[in-house]
C-alpha cells in the first residue's frame, strides 16, 4: 500500500493531478528535459606543462632554499652533489654495458627517454612542492588573522592543521631537491653519451625524411 501511495503521489506531482501537495507545472518529459539541459558541460582540464630541464629547475627548490627549510624544520638536507654524481655514473655504466649492441640512433632514443623520466619526476615533485607552499602559506596566514581577532573564537585544531601543512611541505622540499639532483646527473650523462643537450621527447623528431624512408625500404627489401 505504501508503494502504491508513493507511486500515485509521484504521478500527481509530475502529471499535474491533485495530490497531497501542489501540482508542479509541465509534464514529466518537460521536467526531465529541464534537468538534463541544466547540466553544465564538464570543464576542460588545463594542458599539462611541457616537461623540460628549465621547468624542473624553476619549480624545484634551489640550494639556498633547501638549506633554510632544513634548518627551520630540523631536517637533513640531501647531498645534492653525491646524488647527481651517482645518477650520472649510473647512466654512464648502463651505456657502456651495451657495448656495440646499440647504434647511434638507438642510443640517442633510449637515453633520451630515460633522462626524460628523471626530469619529469623532478618537475612533478617540484610542482607538488610549489602547490603545497601556497597551501601552507594560506593556512598560516589565516591562523595569524585569527590570533589578531580577539573577539572571534579560534577554530579547534586549526593551529595543528597549519603546522602539519608546513611540516609536510618541508618534506616535499627535500624530496624535490633530491630529485632535481638526480635529474641533473641524468642530463649531464646524456650529453656525455650523445654529445647533445637533452631536449624533451617529441614523436615528430623521429619521423624520417623521404631519403631516409627510401633507404629504409631498400634495406628492408634485402630481408626478403
Amino acid at each position: 500500500m505504501q508503494a502504491r501511495f508513493l507511486g500515485q503521489a509521484f504521478l500527481d506531482r509530475t502529471e499535474g493531478h491533485a495530490g497531497t501537495g501542489p501540482a508542479d507545472p509541465g509534464t514529466f518529459e518537460e521536467m526531465i528535459m529541464s534537468k538534463t539541459t541544466a547540466v553544465k558541460p564538464a570543464a576542460k582540464k588545463a594542458p599539462k606543462p611541457q616537461i623540460s630541464w628549465d621547468s624542473a629547475r624553476l619549480v624545484c627548490p634551489d640550494e639556498r632554499t633547501a638549506e633554510k627549510v632544513a634548518a627551520a624544520f630540523g631536517l637533513t638536507i640531501p647531498d645534492y652533489e653525491d646524488i647527481r654524481k651517482i645518477h650520472e655514473e649510473m647512466l654512464r655504466k648502463a651505456w657502456l654495458s651495451f657495448d656495440e649492441a646499440l647504434n647511434e640512433t638507438a642510443t640517442n632514443m633510449h637515453f633520451q627517454r630515460i633522462t626524460g623520466t628523471f626530469v619529469a619526476s623532478a618537475q612533478r615533485a617540484g610542482d607538488f612542492y610549489t602547490e603545497n607552499v601556497t597551501k601552507a602559506r594560506d593556512l598560516t596566514s589565516k591562523l595569524a588573522n585569527e590570533d589578531r581577532d580577539e573577539d572571534r573564537e579560534p577554530v579547534y585544531g586549526f593551529s595543528s592543521r597549519a603546522e602539519r601543512a608546513r611540516e609536510f611541505t618541508a618534506q616535499l622540499c627535500m624530496q624535490a631537491y633530491a630529485l632535481l639532483a638526480a635529474a641533473e646527473g641524468a642530463v649531464a650523462a646524456y650529453k656525455e653519451i650523445t654529445g647533445k643537450e637533452w631536449i624533451p621527447y617529441s614523436a615528430a623528431n623521429e619521423r624520417p625524411n623521404n631519403v631516409e624512408r627510401k633507404a629504409a625500404t631498400a634495406q628492408m627489401a634485402a630481408f626478403g
